[in-house]
């Protein structure tokens, strides 16, 4: 029987998923996931000492992705939204097929160089832009749209910096980045590779074939970019472009470097961030201060509540009651594990978000004496369920929801029915393949 505390605690949790989800007025996110967290607050499910480690452990993560996007910010203000659309339609040679390859490349990179909220904001603009230049009609523009953002999303498995909530969970299970890398990044990728496949199959007879040639306001094939001085892709901006594109591989490459010899990663993701924008404000003479206006500081806001409700339920018993239905399962091989924790966090994750559910199935692992190695395919199958079976509904994952607003805005229009009728058939298999490939993987590397 529940008592009047765990009632109100389960009634906040419902009430500020369903406005997280429906977004009344396109409400911002952050202001349901405040209520509910004050309204946990309240009922006194979660103290004033709770808060403080809820601070320390999301602090970190919040500051790492933060400093992603500032990043990212700056890529724009450098002109590489423009570039990089050149470069694709310029690389596409006037075939369709060819530019859904190029699309998915460029989504996968951006969120292994970013993050995949980052990556949403950076690749969704481009590609319209791009579809838009190139004359692409209505119907033709969904499979590069809608499979640039499934891959964007679940691009952020490979490695933990991808993901604020996998950088939450990875400290919570105190687990390095590299040791996260090494156990994941084949699987995941491979499993990417997968999904790609697949949506190549259900996509390949709305692709269209042959694209234009000659845009207006975009250079393609057969014109030549670099020898004309109005063309982003001249000589002089592609240097600058790879320079600045190599500058932040070497910031992702200290991160883990950071990780492995126990310095904050947050300290080299800002140390990154601070040098790129003194990089714009030397070439460009644009102040920092645009920042403090574009970054979407609600991110922050957003984890910080989330963790607050979903921190309110595990305190009133709900990892308890995970823990007597998981453990048996989980605790009878790493198989099991793999495929039982990955395919619970997927269901999860498209009820109640992935943030949330990540942190639930986290804070359940930790609680069940598991020995490290179980609790670290069952964490890396966690994230699994969390970062690609969530794709299955739009509301499985804030950086989808935030695609789908995008893509409205510029008058795009995308169901849920067009989505579903996709993910459908793509993501149960490629999330299955990916949490097997996890198992057998580190069985090899063990």
């Amino acid at each position: 029987m529940l008592d009047f505390t765990s009632l109100l605690t389960i009634l906040a949790f419902l009430f500020t998923i369903v406005f997280v989800m429906w977004r009344p007025k396109g409400v911002n996110e952050a202001i349901p996931a405040t209520i509910g967290a004050v309204f946990v607050l309240m009922t006194g499910s979660v103290s004033i000492s709770d808060l403080w480690q809820i601070i320390e452990t999301i602090g970190s993560a919040a500051i790492t992705i933060i400093a992603t996007i500032v990043m990212a910010i700056v890529l724009e203000s450098f002109g590489f939204f423009k570039w990089t659309a050149e470069l694709l339609a310029h690389q596409a040679k006037g075939s369709g097929i060819r530019l859904f390859w190029y699309v998915n490349l460029l989504c996968f990179l951006m969120t292994l160089f970013v993050n995949n909220d980052g990556s949403i904001l950076i690749t969704t603009p481009i590609l319209i832009l791009l579809l838009n230049n190139l004359g692409v009609k209505h119907h033709q523009k969904i499979p590069y749209l809608l499979s640039g953002a499934l891959v964007a999303t679940a691009s952020s498995a490979p490695i933990g910096v991808s993901n604020i909530v996998n950088l939450i969970s990875l400290k919570i299970v105190h687990m390095d980045l590299y040791m996260y890398t090494a156990m994941m990044f084949v699987p995941a990728t491979v499993g990417l590779l997968f999904l790609v496949l697949l949506l190549f199959l259900v996509f390949y007879k709305k692709l269209p074939k042959v694209i234009p040639t000659k845009v207006t306001g975009m250079v393609t094939v057969p014109y030549h970019p670099l020898k004309n001085s109005t063309s982003s892709l001249t000589k002089q901006n592609t240097r600058f472009m790879l320079k600045i594109l190599l500058f932040v591989l070497i910031v992702r490459i200290s991160l883990f470097l950071a990780s492995y010899y126990g310095i904050p990663v947050s300290v080299m993701a800002v140390i990154g961030s601070a040098i790129l924008l003194g990089w714009r404000w030397f070439y460009l003479k644009v102040s920092p201060t645009d920042v403090l206006k574009r970054t979407p500081w609600y991110i922050l806001v957003f984890a910080f509540s989330m963790y607050v409700v979903i921190y309110g339920l595990h305190n009133i018993g709900l990892t308890t009651w995970l823990i007597n239905v998981m453990d048996p399962i989980v605790s009878g091989s790493l198989l099991h594990a793999s495929v039982m924790m990955g395919g619970l966090l997927s269901v999860l994750s498209n009820i109640f978000n992935n943030h949330p559910a990540l942190m639930v199935g986290t804070l359940t692992l930790m609680n069940m004496n598991l020995d490290p190695l179980t609790l670290k395919v069952s964490y890396l199958a966690n994230v699994i369920g969390s970062d690609m079976g969530s794709l299955l509904l739009p509301m499985g994952t804030l950086a989808t929801i935030m695609w789908m607003h995008i893509v409205k805005s510029k008058r795009i229009k995308i169901t849920w029915r067009q989505y579903m009728k996709v993910t459908f058939i793509v993501i149960p298999p490629a999330t299955l393949l990916t949490l097997v490939l996890l198992y057998y993987w580190v069985s090899w590397l063990f």
